[in-house]
């Protein structure tokens, strides 16, 4: 019954990461975005091999990201930029 119930969660990882990337490629934003969108997909499907519960979450987590419309900069660290009105006084 396991097996089941880890082969149907399988089957709904691939679904959603199908449909992730479907949307990443039809967003209309800069391609460095995009690329930083794709890189994620990727780290997300690499995950999905070794602990797929947590794959599951990371790309619910990414996919609400991209509902709402927060995107990564594209930096190659994919960190985000901080804003200029929230730097300290030093920086």
């Amino acid at each position: 019954m396991e097996r089941d119930d880890q082969l149907e969660l399988y089957a709904v990882v691939a679904a959603q990461l199908k449909d992730a990337h479907t949307k990443v490629r039809t967003l209309q934003v800069p391609e460095s975005v995009r690329m930083a969108l794709s890189r994620k997909l990727l780290v997300i499907t690499a995950a999905a091999k070794h602990d797929l519960t947590d794959a599951a979450r990371r790309l619910d987590r990414l996919m609400k990201d991209l509902d709402e419309g927060r995107f990564p900069d594209g930096r190659a660290d994919g960190t985000p930029r901080r804003s200029s009105s929230l730097r300290h006084k030093g920086d």
